[in-house]
């Protein structure tokens, strides 16, 4: 493994909020031990990494005092979001987007990158874990407003694996602001199969958890990005107010 880059990125370990917050796909870096062949528009797009997700959890990790754990290479190399198992987590092509040096890729590879990418990302979440006992488990995500030519209404989406509590906790402040368009289980749902970090890092240990998948043209500015975390913030601590005592000092 080269040592040049990193699977995981962990900010604000000694964070005190009893809340562990994930951004599988905050990077769209890719090192040159992989050759994808890819385009600098490609690499540049939502296909290589959930636009404007990192700078949202940064914010969210410093205003809540609560420890971050994010991915340190492009999803296209592995996907942190996905088992081994599934057939997208090294994708051969995304939405328009070829991805040549997945192409037949072999078994062997993929199991590869599994170790190399995969297993490290998922330590560092596990190492947080165990150091907190978190009482929640949020993931952080962006998702593309036009896909497969289809325009998404939705603003921001609020994601359980198979208990609801906290994301409908976190869409009934949504509805009482009314300030976004929000949604439970939209753009995406369980059945997509995006929901694995929420389930082996949250609702596996009895923890709730929830993804929040935000529309990418409202935070793909650094500004946008502090104002939709801002947002968060609020609806965080009206959610889970014995979570977020200290979030307001």
């Amino acid at each position: 493994m080269s040592s040049d880059w990193t699977a995981a990125r962990v900010i604000g370990s000694s964070g005190q909020t009893p809340v562990l917050l994930i951004c599988e796909h905050a990077s769209n870096f890719i090192p040159d031990t992989f050759d994808l062949g890819l385009s600098a528009d490609a690499q540049a797009s939502h296909a290589a990494w959930d636009i404007g997700a990192l700078d949202v959890a940064i914010e969210l990790c410093d205003a809540l005092d609560a420890p971050l754990v994010a991915g340190g290479v492009s999803r296209l190399i592995y996907d942190c979001n996905r088992p081994l198992a599934a057939p997208d987590c090294v994708p051969a092509r995304s939405e328009v987007f070829d991805i040549p040096g997945n192409a037949g890729l072999s078994e062997q590879g993929k199991q590869d990158r599994f170790d190399q990418v995969h297993t490290p990302f998922h330590d560092a979440v596990d190492k947080q874990r165990a150091r907190m006992a978190p009482q929640l488990v949020v993931t952080i995500h962006s998702f593309t407003p036009i896909y497969n030519g289809k325009k998404r209404e939705v603003e921001l989406g609020y994601l359980y694996h198979s208990d609801p509590s906290a994301a409908q906790a976190l869409l009934a402040q949504e509805q009482a602001q009314g300030t976004y368009l929000a949604a439970l289980n939209e753009p995406y749902a369980a059945t997509d199969g995006v929901t694995y970090s929420l389930e082996k890092h949250g609702e596996a240990h009895g923890v709730p958890a929830v993804m929040i998948e935000i529309r990418n043209d409202l935070i793909d500015t650094g500004p946008k990005a502090k104002a939709m975390a801002q947002h968060l913030v609020g609806s965080l601590t009206a959610a889970f107010p014995s979570l977020f005592h200290e979030a307001d000092k």
